[in-house]
C-alpha cells in the first residue's frame, strides 16, 4: 500500500495548525480534578439563594438556573 493509496481511511488533523498534537487549544480540559468549589449567592433577578461554581466578580449580576436563560446574548 502506498502514500497515496489509503483512501479515506486516513481522516486525521490539519498538522499545520500548530499548538498540541491532542487538539487540545487551552481552556477546560475535562477530566476528574474532584469536587467544584461552589459559592453560595443570591440571583440578581429572582432573589432565590444558589451555588455557582466559581466566585462571583463584585459589581457584576449573577443568576440562578432558572434566570440564566433570559439573560444570554447569543
Amino acid at each position: 500500500m502506498g502514500f497515496n493509496d489509503r483512501g479515506n481511511s486516513y481522516r486525521g488533523r490539519d498538522s499545520n495548525r500548530g499548538g498540541s498534537r491532542d487538539g487540545n487549544r487551552g481552556g477546560f480540559r475535562g477530566g476528574n480534578s474532584g469536587p467544584r468549589e461552589m459559592h453560595k449567592v443570591v440571583c440578581s433577578d429572582c432573589g432565590v439563594e444558589t451555588e455557582v461554581p466559581f466566585k462571583p466578580t463584585e459589581g457584576r449580576p449573577v443568576y440562578c438556573r432558572d434566570c440564566l436563560p433570559n439573560h444570554r446574548k447569543f
